[in-house]
């Protein structure tokens, strides 16, 4: 293996053996690179249907900001394969990753892993060759089978629980709730907005029975809003021991104060200062964290977003609301692959009072947009079925006028393709 295009080309592939919950494929690769999963400095490991890529994020970048030279693994990328891991904000190295796929071709074809397995295994073995202080780790699906359960956390944290990848975790919120409590892991700290009693009873039971702490944003922590707008939020946190005073983050939707809450709640337990945790907050973008109904432009108004099931859709839906009578109409790209609630998703869209285009995503996992069109069709949308989101954005910025709002929606996919054809 001698190129980045050739790794690539080993990489991608793997998506064949689609999702195979489990941790022996893992720690197999994990033993190939000197077990760098137990060199990952202080673990922050997150899990939860949303809000999960928010936290890490701001977590990432507070701890940054104290000084601390700090990891953050997420998924899936938007454009880069190296997006999904980087130190202090810098993506992995091209030539890193053929390194670390040289070191595990063999076994991979002789012991075949899923491609989430082998990315998780080189992000650890990245990190830990970096010396790394912080990991923020972000789990794929679920949690107790997920390929990055493997660390020993300092911290667990599940921002929400909601109906998504029931085929694999279940098709009720206690089922899913307790596969993703298990990352809690015996003497670790836990932190949870979960308030819901279904999903909050196998949090709780888990962490009593590993000894760790619970601590629950609304209970243990408060969050004031003091200002939304698209792309900045400022809310006061208040946490048992402390005020933290009009924090700004570049983000838009009320939905993410919760997230911010939480993000605030670790880094104070870990001892990090105010100050840092404000400037980290403030810096947030500084991790590549983006499509998170991210203003693109204005005239018209164009917001990119990766909401793909109903809870996550909800709350992007409510924070447009908020905004929504400053633009004349309001046009939605949509994409969405095949194991997501279409039908509610599109529910939830339409309380914006707004007309479809619907469209293929880069996927073989894509709903096609003639099927998504029907459903828009069937729930008494206007919808126009194009190829692509490209073609589809290129159509709307055409025919919109100056005081409209297009969203394009539905998928890291969609959302990964747009950006790549602005670069």
């Amino acid at each position: 293996m001698v190129t980045y295009q050739d790794a690539l080309d080993f990489l991608y592939p793997l998506h064949r053996f689609g999702i195979k919950p489990g941790l022996e494929r893992v720690h197999g690769l994990l033993d190939i690179l000197g077990s760098p999963h137990k060199r990952l400095g202080l673990v922050v490991h997150i899990a939860g249907t949303n809000g999960k890529g928010t936290v890490a994020a701001a977590l990432a970048s507070i701890f940054q900001a104290s000084g601390k030279k700090t990891a953050l693994y997420t998924s899936p990328h938007l454009v880069n394969f190296t997006e999904r891991m980087r130190i202090n904000g810098k993506e992995i190295s091209r030539q890193k990753v053929v390194h670390y796929c040289s070191l595990l071709r063999d076994s991979v074809i002789n012991h075949p892993a899923t491609f989430f397995e082998v990315t998780t295994a080189m992000a650890f073995a990245w990190f830990g060759d970096e010396g790394v202080d912080v990991s923020i780790l972000e789990t794929g699906m679920g949690g107790r089978l997920d390929a990055t359960n493997v660390v020993d956390s300092a911290y667990a944290v599940i921002p929400t629980i909601g109906k998504d990848h029931t085929e694999w975790l279940g098709g009720t919120l206690s089922l899913i709730a307790a596969e993703k409590a298990a990352i809690i892991k015996k003497g670790c700290r836990v932190f949870t907005a979960v308030t819901e009693p279904e999903s909050f009873l196998p949090i709780r039971i888990m962490a009593e029975s590993c000894d760790a702490p619970l601590f629950v944003a609304g209970r243990d922590s408060h969050c004031k809003l003091i200002s939304a707008e698209a792309g900045e939020l400022v809310v006061d946190v208040t946490t048992q021991s402390k005020h933290y005073p009009a924090l700004k983050a570049p983000l838009t939707g009320l939905f993410h104060a919760t997230n911010l809450s939480l993000a605030v709640m670790v880094a104070e337990d870990a001892g990090i200062a105010a100050e840092h945790i404000s400037s980290g907050l403030e810096r947030l973008l500084q991790t590549g964290y983006r499509a998170r109904l991210e203003k693109i432009s204005s005239h018209p108004a164009l917001f990119l977003d990766v909401s793909h099931n109903p809870d996550g859709m909800r709350q992007t839906v409510n924070s447009l609301l908020s905004f929504r009578s400053a633009y004349r109409q309001l046009h939605v790209v949509l994409g969405l692959v095949s194991d997501k609630d279409a039908r509610a998703v599109i529910r939830e869209l339409l309380r914006l009072d707004c007309s479809f285009v619907t469209v293929n995503i880069p996927s073989e996992r894509s709903v096609t947009a003639e099927e998504l069109g029907v459903l828009c069709q069937q729930e008494g949308a206007l919808a126009k079925v194009m190829g692509s989101g490209r073609e589809a954005l290129q159509y709307l910025l055409e025919k919109a006028s100056e005081d409209d709002l297009i969203l394009v929606t539905g998928s890291f996919y969609l959302a990964g393709d747009i950006i790549a054809a602005a670069l």
